[in-house]
C-alpha cells in the first residue's frame, strides 16, 4: 500500500525520474540501500522501485508504527520496525533477514538517521552503520545501491519549512531523481562490506544529483 500510495501522490509534488543500470528482475531477496537526507525521500524511493517492479519492505524507525493510520499499514506491509538505541535494535536485522530469506526485497537506510543541515541543498551520504554489512554476510544477499536526489526541495529544515515546502511543491513541482545501480555482493568482514556499500550508494547519488540538476557537493 506504501508504494502504491507513493507511486500515485509523488507525481502531484514533483517531477521524478528514474534510471537504472541493468535490465531485467533483480536477485530474490535483494537488500536495497538507499542515501537519505530528508523525510520526503522514502516516497522517492518507493515510487522509483514500484517502477522497476519491486516492493520492499522498509526498515523505519519505530516511532512511525504509534501514527494512527500509518502505523498500521506498516503493520499490514510486514515493514522493519527499527528501535534505535535500545535493547531491540537487534531485532531489526533478524527481522529483515528472515523477510530476505523467505525471498522478499528489503530496503534499508544505513546512515542511521538525517543530515542536520538546515539548507534545501543535496549532499553526499553520511558514513554508513554496520547493519547493512551485517544483514549482508547473514543471508549472502545481493545488496543493490540507490541514490535518490530532489527530496530536500520537499521537505527540509525546520519542522515549519518542511510544511511549508510541501505545501508549495505541487506549484514548483522540484526535480526529483532516483537511480538504481547493478547488485553486487558486498566483500566479506563488516568494515570492508560498509565501506564498499557507502562507495556505491555515494556513486548512485552523483548519478541521481546530476540528473535532478542539483549541485554535487561533499564526499
Amino acid at each position: 500500500m506504501l508504494s502504491r500510495t507513493a507511486a500515485v501522490l509523488l507525481p502531484l509534488f514533483g517531477r521524478l525520474t528514474v534510471t537504472r543500470e541493468t535490465d531485467g528482475p533483480f536477485p530474490t531477496g535483494s537488500v536495497f540501500v538507499a542515501n537519505h537526507d530528508s523525510m520526503a525521500d522514502p516516497a522517492l524511493v518507493l515510487a522509483a522501485l514500484r517502477r522497476v517492479g519491486v516492493t520492499p519492505a522498509v526498515l523505519a524507525t519505530a516511532g512511525l508504527w504509534r501514527v494512527p493510520v500509518l502505523g498500521r499499514a506498516l503493520a499490514r506491509g510486514g515493514h522493519v520496525p527499527v528501535h534505535r538505541g535500545s535493547a531491540r535494535a537487534a531485532d531489526a536485522l533478524e527481522a529483515a533477514a528472515r523477510a530476505v530469506r523467505s525471498g522478499r526485497h528489503v530496503l534499508i537506510y544505513a546512515e542511521g538517521g538525517l543530515p542536520s543541515r538546515r539548507d534545501a541543498g543535496c549532499a553526499a551520504p553520511l558514513p554508513f552503520r554496520t547493519g547493512l554489512a551485517r544483514l549482508s554476510a547473514a543471508t549472502g544477499a545481493a545488496v543493490v545501491p540507490v541514490g535518490q536526489a530532489g527530496a530536500r526541495r520537499l521537505a527540509s529544515g525546520t519542522a515549519a519549512k518542511q510544511v511549508a515546502g510541501v505545501l508549495t511543491a505541487p506549484l514548483r513541482r522540484p526535480r526529483l531523481h532516483v537511480h538504481i545501480g547493478s547488485p553486487v555482493r558486498l566483500p566479506p568482514g563488516t568494515e570492508s562490506g560498509t565501506k564498499t556499500a557507502h562507495r556505491m550508494v555515494d556513486a548512485a547519488w552523483r548519478r541521481a544529483a546530476r540528473a535532478a540538476g542539483e549541485p554535487v557537493r561533499g564526499g
